[in-house]
């Protein structure tokens, strides 16, 4: 009987053995269907684990510790002018960086104070360089800067450029710290950026975020350059927190290398909300080089205009996402040139992918006229690939120089000394036509105005008003008479700095 029993629970157990087999075998072949091996990841998957792991924590001190003796708060002061014919301009940044701030304190506009505001700047040579954004520097009469060990030096502005919202100041000295250009070529959204800068006249501040887009387009400069301007942007968008003041400042990737200058918040308050946006590296490097070496930027064109959208649905108002489709060729430019025809679609320059127009315009403006430029295009389902020579805006490779004459938009001559007895002056110079400039966007002057003071000084001729205008400050008061009328009419002019 024992014996039995015996033999009863080895049989049952080796059954239950066998039934716990089989269905561990079946479930499990059952999940290996959908569980992911981890030997081989899928076609589409980031590339997360390149390298034999996944990333470390970031240490953002070494950064930290490069940049922020190389960016300074700039300050700046305004003189009151006094017109009977000028009226208040909004900066177009009041709402995102607040240049407009101390009117509160300061009075409005027939206020007789000086206006006062703050931004920030980075020092791009040794020799005291430094870039910020025009918008910092617009309009001053006296530029202070402040360095991160609380030094402060007398600036004076270089040039600036409204295309771009970029601007070069100086200040005198040697062996001031500057940062390392990086590439914005070669920057990727997510990663990890750091924003330096004098926010809300706080001293030295950097903030942390990822890049979060790039070649955004906000349509912000087109206000302050003019209707008719050729303006630049292709902003890095960031979620690293910038505030009033950030304006100039940089920034700069892990290595502390600088990869942009911030410009603008998207902010429906003034401050804050999520996302800063900033000039690339590349556009700003171009710019500040040129700016230095001739006083204006030496713009480059493809010469053609984009083909329109159509009524689709879409946001964009071109033609774009896998490439830029040629809407115009412009006549006598390095487009036609080089062959490409309307109805082309540019997909590379230099190699490398564009998908829109604000990407394909950016990359253009870190070329000069005269540079060479590889163009590959889709015509009739074909890739073709055009070497063109870039032109500037007048069809050609020839240096521009401008003179301040040429900011002012307006033609000029110089009054006869018949006409001078005439009208009771002892000379002037004659505003013959006005175009888009200081003159047309500042003042109500009409075609037939004679200048015949400008600055305090009396003029007699074209020159002479051109000397009296390189000379002044960055505001000056011309005053003169209509052939005609009775009284002297007097306008203010800003931002003269070329």
């Amino acid at each position: 009987m024992k014996t039995k029993h015996i033999l009863v629970t080895v049989m049952v157990s080796i059954v239950t053995a066998l039934a716990s087999v089989f269905l561990y075998t079946k479930f499990t072949k059952n999940n290996q269907l959908v569980s992911q091996s981890q030997a081989q990841l899928p076609v589409n998957y980031a590339g997360l684990f390149d390298g034999g792991g996944t990333p470390g924590p970031v240490d953002f001190e070494a950064a930290a510790a490069t940049s922020t003796p190389a960016v300074v708060h700039i300050k700046t002061k305004t003189n009151p002018t006094q017109t009977n014919n000028q009226q208040k301009r909004r900066s177009p940044f009041g709402d995102m960086f607040g240049d407009d701030f101390f009117d509160d304190f300061f009075g409005g506009p027939n206020s007789n104070r000086p206006q006062m505001a703050s931004g920030s700047g980075v020092f791009v040579t040794a020799d005291g360089y430094i870039v910020t954004n025009n918008h910092v520097v617009d309009g001053a009469d006296e530029v202070t800067v402040t360095l991160h060990n609380k030094k402060q030096y007398k600036a004076k502005v270089v040039s600036t450029d409204a295309n771009t919202d970029l601007a070069v100041i100086k200040v005198e000295g040697t062996g001031f710290p500057y940062l390392l250009y990086g590439n914005s070529d070669e920057v990727k959204v997510g990663q990890w950026v750091l924003a330096v800068g004098y926010p809300l006249t706080l001293e030295t501040t950097v903030t942390a975020g990822i890049v979060s887009a790039k070649f955004r387009f906000l349509g912000i400069n087109q206000r302050k350059a003019g209707r008719n301007a050729n303006v630049v942007e292709s902003f890095i968008q960031t979620d690293a927190a910038v505030n009033q003041g950030n304006s100039g400042g940089a920034l700069v990737n892990t290595s502390g290398q600088l990869i942009g200058i911030n410009a603008a918040i998207a902010s429906p308050t003034g401050s804050y909300a999520g996302y800063s946006y900033a000039i690339p590296v590349n556009i700003v490097k171009k710019v500040v080089d040129d700016l230095i070496k001739f006083g204006t930027v030496q713009r480059a064109f493809l010469g053609i205009r984009p083909e329109a959208n159509g009524d689709d649905g879409t946001d964009s108002q071109f033609k774009e996402g896998d490439g830029v489709v040629v809407g115009e060729v412009m006549s006598n430019s390095a487009s036609e040139d080089a062959g490409i025809k309307k109805g082309d679609k540019i997909i590379k320059l230099d190699n490398k992918t564009v998908s829109t127009w604000t990407e394909l315009t950016g990359a253009v403006a870190s070329y000069r006229p005269g540079q060479k430029l590889a163009v590959t295009y889709i015509r009739g389902g074909k890739e073709n690939t055009a070497i063109l020579t870039l032109k500037n805006s007048s069809g050609n490779t020839e240096i521009v120089k401008n003179s301040i004459l040429d900011k002012l938009g307006a033609e000029f001559e110089t009054l006869s000394a018949a006409k001078a007895k005439e009208y009771g002056v002892i000379g002037g110079v004659i505003v013959k036509s006005l175009s888009d400039g200081l003159l047309a966007n500042q003042t109500v002057i009409k075609k037939g105005f004679i200048i015949v003071r400008a600055g305090g000084k009396e003029l007699k001729s074209v020159d002479e008003l051109k000397s009296i205008l390189e000379n002044a400050s960055n505001s000056i008061i011309i005053e003169g008479i209509y052939p005609g009328y009775e009284g002297v009419y007097t306008y203010s002019l800003n931002d003269l700095r070329l």
